[in-house]
């Protein structure tokens, strides 16, 4: 449940079947994924970025980098867990409060006063930062056995539906 008129994740809270909620407007309700894909074992979203520049005919562009956001606890389904916005939501203004939020440093490459170790290092503490770019999320796709380029086509096919179901 969402409030319509809030953002960086105040006032989000996952509820149960049995919960009972008052019916007034103002908040988004919408049917939670039980079992979501994970990376690691941690719930993720992925922002991407389209600029559409004209409906008719339809002109649609993807930004060809976007933001991956993880939770920052493992996700569970246990008893109890629904109330644990860290494993549940993977909205950045939440999970850059948990204890074990941890920052991506970037690509980094070495320079002439660093050796290639030092930014190997860095890949590695990204690897389980809780913001990845696509880039990374490829990587990790790659590693899974997933065709991220099939999958990308995919969301494009669902990008343009979305664009054709609001045209003007």
């Amino acid at each position: 449940m969402k409030p319509t008129a809030s953002s960086c994740g105040r006032g989000i809270r996952v509820i149960g079947r049995k919960q009972n909620v008052a019916k007034r407007g103002g908040f988004l309700v919408s049917k939670y994924i039980s079992k979501p894909h994970l990376l690691r074992g941690f719930k993720y979203d992925m922002r991407i970025y389209i600029v559409v520049t004209c409906f008719e005919p339809l002109k649609a562009f993807m930004f060809q980098d976007g933001l991956v956001r993880l939770a920052t606890q493992p996700y569970s389904l246990a008893k109890g867990c629904l109330k644990k916005r860290f494993v549940h939501l993977t909205n950045f203004s939440i999970n850059k409060k948990a204890d074990n939020y941890k920052k991506n440093l970037g690509d980094k490459k070495p320079n002439s006063s660093e050796s290639a170790s030092t930014a190997q290092d860095t890949n590695e503490e990204n690897e389980m930062s809780s913001k990845w770019s696509l880039k990374e999320l490829k990587a990790e796709y790659e590693k899974m056995g997933l065709n991220y380029e099939e999958i990308f086509k995919q969301i494009k096919v669902l990008c343009i539906k979305t664009l054709m179901a609001v045209e003007p």
